[in-house]
């Protein structure tokens, strides 16, 4: 606990004591604050005395025995009767000038009660407020309670003035508009009933004269600014303001002036819990009328806090508006959550320059840290005040080391509850004026707010994007002779989950089909359909048809489901060995290339009706060479086009991008293609794929089996044969039993055409079956040693690196890959043509 080191102009704190000091309704009332290095209490100012014989020293020494000592270090009031009053020593310090307590003698009459209230929290004690009354027991419960409240009242003053004294120098200042702020009045109000009393200096500030004035608590409010009314309101629901807490509001005079009250206030509950009465004391508050500068920030603040849809954003626009306009060194925002601080944004985000205490924490992005290990931050939390400490307080290192030349605690309210605190603090010394101390509690109000609408966006944002990924793939296939990534960015608007999807398949013989669409809307709706129609053309190309077949495919199904959404698509099949592609487009953006030489074009593909619109629709296909070092890109319209951009200008901006881009890096273009767009009315999907070319092209044969008895022996002579010419050697006796026992099935499991393809490619054979059956392969969980067969894929499992089954259009493929010996590789003599192309064998 920090003391204050005392106030040098007293006539400062004389003239803001001397304001409220009268409307506490007692026979004599004075504020004694610390002398400056004296070790002393001093009196600051001492009003009424009047009815009584007798006045108060003006000062005590902090060490002594006194009511007024005793408070100021406990920390605690005391309500004092005769006898309790006789426990203590009343004489003042022994060089204090003026008159002596009561007669003179130290002894209190038999008919006088005190009570001493400390001024300040437990964090900087500002002093302590002295009550003198002429009865026995003058202090009720009511009576404290609204004591207690004027004490906090005459602290927030002391507090304005020791601020203003530090950033101004002319005693003119301090003596200004700003000491007006702790002249107020109190009131009781009966919930129930709505009757209210209150005293002539709260008529006075809601300007309402004591004829007019009616008890009714509706007369008040009707004077309240309309904007305000729900926060004056939730003070009286269950959880509302913590006690003693401070609420701002504004009323309009019947002048027509607006002004700024202080209201602090306490909720008496009965035994059930219900709230019964309020006793409160009302402040002018004129100081938090906010200059010019504290307006535009505000409102900068506000607008930002607008489109802040993330914790993380929130934090970001906190940092930006408060670090550069309060010239500070630091920020921190952190939430609260059960016991424990989960920092969200700190700036600068070195952990260097943070205290070794939050260094320590630091086990993730940015650290975390329980309550209790900063206790003079949950003290402040739980008073719910914005608090200021100037250079040199005595904190702990966690707290000290975040503003040694000044910090402010600003606590987040939200909902009648603190939902996170944010720390901003200055390495040279700093001196906080009240016109700051507004800013930063009209910041906190708003930030608060903020945190608790990210909150409830970033819940909803969690669940659109696990449905979101539940849909699209997980990751992208490798790809020989390429590389392909993609971008999918949710709408910020409504719900963040649309249609946009894509995909990446790899397909027989070296080629890859990429697809991207859009299906109306973004709802759940959507998604639904989108997940329907990707799943669908994934089968189709998979199975083998050609690329205008897919879609029409896709097409018909659309159309056949049970919704009126119609979806674009543009689907890609591409040759990597070769570099073809070719091109269908349902309704969809053209795609866009980036050529080796880095200019840009709009590809001029022949285009379709949207999916789910025309049952005869025609989808052609359009043919397009790509070089090695081409960048293909393929796009939904929310990434060219929204309210605010036409879509001739969105692509022309995209087409901007994707030629300053290097296209070394595949990611970092797609980011750079995505731009810094936070706010969006539409999903976005981008599929981007750098064509490099294939080194070594894989080398191919296909080999028609006929149904015959030896059929199995012809196929693996040609294998052999094959094998022989591609320098495969070591892995060869493999390679034939697999062929023999997948051909093996193929013919004894099976009608119609069977045919064996080989395929090496790097370091790799792929042997396949393509039969015409659309069953398959089913591997037994066990075979008992006496059956004769059963055997086969146990054994082609246990000789490939992988193996599995395909669908085909009019049947499967069986295949399995095998792993070569490093140095296997084409070169081996060919074999003469004749030996080679027997039973309706393909080399190619």
């Amino acid at each position: 606990m920090a003391y204050d080191e005392g106030f040098r102009r007293t006539e400062a704190v004389q003239a803001v004591t001397a304001r409220v000091l009268g409307s506490t309704g007692a026979e004599l009332t004075a504020v004694y604050v610390p002398a400056e290095g004296d070790g002393v209490l001093q009196l600051a100012e001492m009003v009424g005395g009047s009815g009584v014989p007798y006045g108060l020293p003006t000062s005590y020494p902090l060490s002594g025995n006194s009511p007024v000592a005793a408070a100021f270090r406990a920390g605690a009031p005391l309500w004092l009767g005769p006898a309790e009053l006789a426990e203590y020593d009343l004489t003042g310090a022994p060089d204090s000038p003026g008159a002596g307590p009561w007669d003179g003698a130290g002894k209190p009459p038999a008919d006088v009660s005190l009570g001493v209230l400390p001024l300040g929290g437990s964090v900087r004690r500002l002093g302590c407020l002295v009550v003198m009354d002429k009865a026995t027991d003058a202090f009720d419960a009511d009576r404290r309670h609204l004591l207690e409240l004027h004490a906090d009242q005459v602290a927030a003053g002391l507090e304005a003035v020791a601020a203003r004294f530090m950033a101004q120098t002319e005693r003119r200042s301090l003596l200004g508009p700003g000491l007006d702020t702790l002249r107020g009045g109190a009131f009781t109000l009966t919930l129930r009933t709505g009757r209210m009393d209150a005293d002539a200096q709260v008529l006075e500030l809601f300007g309402i004269t004591a004829e007019e004035f009616d008890r009714r608590v509706e007369t008040l409010l009707a004077r309240t600014v309309p904007d305000d009314v729900p926060a004056l309101m939730s003070i009286v629901e269950p959880g509302g303001l913590p006690e003693s807490q401070q609420l701002s509001i504004r009323i309009r005079r019947p002048n027509g002036e607006l002004h700024w009250l202080s209201l602090r206030c306490r909720v008496l509950v009965s035994a059930d819990g219900t709230p019964e009465r309020m006793l409160g004391v009302v402040a002018d508050a004129s100081y938090l009328r906010p200059t010019a500068d504290e307006v535009s920030i505000v409102q900068r603040l506000s607008a930002s806090l607008a489109g802040a849809t993330t914790i993380r954003d929130v934090s970001r626009v906190v940092v930006t508006a408060l670090r550069a306009p309060l010239g500070a060194n630091r920020v921190a925002v952190a939430e609260l959550e059960a016991d424990r601080f989960v920092v969200s944004v700190l700036d600068p985000p070195e952990p260097g320059a943070w205290p070794d205490a939050w260094r320590s924490e630091w086990r993730s992005e940015w650290p975390d840290a329980a309550c209790h290990s900063l206790p003079t931050l949950e003290s402040v939390l739980r008073a719910g005040q914005v608090a200021l400490w100037p250079q040199g307080a005595e904190l702990e290192p966690g707290l000290a080391g975040v503003g040694p030349g000044g910090l402010a605690v600003l606590p987040l309210p939200a909902e009648g509850r603190i939902v996170g605190v944010c720390l901003v603090g200055w390495d040279t010394e700093h001196h906080f004026g009240p016109e700051e101390r507004s800013l930063l509690t009209a910041t906190a109000g708003l930030v608060g707010q903020a945190l608790v609408r990210a909150h409830a966006m970033d819940a909803g944002h969690e669940l659109a994007t696990m449905l979101q990924r539940s849909l699209l793939p997980r990751k992208l296939p490798s790809l020989p002779g390429g590389v392909a990534v993609a971008r999918y960015l949710p709408a910020t608007m409504g719900l963040e989950v649309g249609g946009d999807w894509y995909d990446v398949i790899p397909l027989a013989d070296g080629h890859v089909a990429l697809v991207i669409g859009d299906v109306e809307g973004h709802s759940a709706g959507a998604a639904t359909i989108m997940g329907q129609m990707r799943t669908a053309i994934r089968a189709y190309a998979v199975e083998g048809h050609p690329p205008d077949v897919v879609i029409a495919h896709a097409n018909r199904l659309l159309l056949g489901m049970e919704t009126d959404l119609f979806a674009t698509c543009c689907y890609v099949d591409l040759d990597m060995e070769e570099g073809i592609a070719w091109f269908v487009r349902a309704g969809h953006l053209p795609p866009l290339l980036r050529l080796p030489d880095g200019t840009t074009e709009e590809l001029p593909v022949e285009g379709g009706p949207p999916l789910g619109v025309a049952e005869d629709g025609e989808f052609p296909l359009t043919e397009v060479g790509l070089a090695p070092g081409t960048v293909l890109a393929l796009l939904t319209d929310g990434l060219a086009e929204s309210a605010s951009l036409p879509l001739e200008d969105g692509i022309r901006r995209v087409r901007t991008a994707l030629g300053a881009a290097d296209p070394a890096d595949a990611g970092q273009l797609a980011d750079d293609l995505l731009g810094g767009a936070k706010r969006r009315d539409d999903d976005v999907a981008l599929l981007v794929l750098r064509y490099d070319g294939m080194r070594v092209r894989p080398t191919r044969a296909r080999w028609t089996v006929w149904r015959l008895p030896d059929a199995v022996m012809h196929a693996r002579r040609f294998t052999g044969r094959t094998l022989r010419s591609w320098g495969v050697t070591a892995e060869q006796d493999v390679a034939l039993l697999v062929v023999s026992e997948l051909v093996t099935n193929a013919i004894a499991h099976t009608q119609g055409e069977v045919r064996l393809d080989l395929t090496l490619a790097a370091d790799r054979l792929r042997i396949g079956v393509n039969d015409a059956s659309p069953r398959a392969p089913v591997k037994p969980a066990s075979v008992d040693w006496e059956s004769t067969g059963g055997r086969g894929l146990l054994l082609v499992e246990a000789m490939s690196a992988s193996w599995g089954s395909v669908p085909l259009s009019g049947g499967k493929q069986v295949w399995s890959e095998i792993t070569l010996e490093p140095g296997e590789r084409l070169g081996a003599p060919e074999e003469p043509a004749g030996e080679r192309r027997r039973s309706g064998e393909e080399v190619r």
